[in-house]
């Protein structure tokens, strides 16, 4: 039987431990409300290659400084359907356990939103608690943010080159030139080298990146043609 001092010492504790849980629930919320508005200072992914000394090039721009040729291009390499989901490409995610189970190879269904979440808020891996995390985020991300907003952070933290982060410096480092003047065919062979950018390279590329990117910029007509990505306002 609880003595009359050890009762409110018990609610002092649940009061502090509700205290703590609404804390903890409302970090996820504080950090995207504020992604919302301000420019993204650095993520983990920079911090970690930056410690492994591969130098740190980050220039954050404004959409409307970004060739709308490389938001085709990205829409049209890692997410056609972008402007028609709410963060998850249910159609996307069967395609991929359908090809999964017939033993091809592992195929990804990750939309711009889900990269966005991991990319600004996660660490690289594929743990089922960062999955889970990042599955939150992104129903966060497209609650509180426009389209173009997340189009906007996706393409500032990309990673495009050891060390290279964001369209104005990979638009720099592979082309020597701004991201707002990209071209089509620049643009679909950043696209190309997004799943493994520090494999492949944009500025001369080799055959996969070449047959990659004219697949990308045959896309990215469909892309503008179809509208597919009339819900980013610039």
């Amino acid at each position: 039987m609880d003595t009359p001092a050890s009762g409110p010492a018990s609610r002092r504790r649940l009061r502090a431990a509700l205290i703590a849980a609404a804390v903890l629930m409302m970090l996820p919320v504080g950090g995207v409300l504020a992604h919302g508005v301000f420019p993204v200072p650095v993520t983990l992914l920079m911090v970690q290659r930056s410690l492994e000394g591969e130098g740190l090039d980050y220039r954050w721009r404004p959409l409307r400084e970004i060739s709308p040729r490389l938001i085709e291009a990205v829409i049209a390499a890692e997410d056609a359907n972008f402007c028609a989901h709410m963060g998850f490409d249910f159609e996307a995610i069967e395609q991929a356990m359908a090809a999964n189970a017939r033993g091809r190879r592992l195929r990804g269904a990750s939309t711009l939103s889900q990269q966005t979440a991991k990319n600004v808020y996660l660490w690289p891996g594929r743990g089922w608690l960062r999955k889970g995390l990042e599955a939150g985020y992104t129903g966060l991300i497209e609650a509180v943010w426009t389209k173009g907003r997340v189009m906007e952070v996706y393409l500032n933290v990309a990673e495009w080159g050891p060390g290279v982060y964001g369209a104005e410096a990979a638009a720099r480092h592979w082309f020597g030139k701004s991201a707002s003047d990209l071209s089509a065919s620049e643009a679909a062979r950043l696209a190309a080298i997004l799943p493994s950018p520090r494999r492949y390279q944009a500025a001369s590329p080799g055959p996969y990146v070449r047959r990659r990117a004219a697949q990308i910029q045959g896309a990215m007509a469909t892309v503008r043609e179809q509208g597919m990505s009339a819900c980013i306002r610039r």
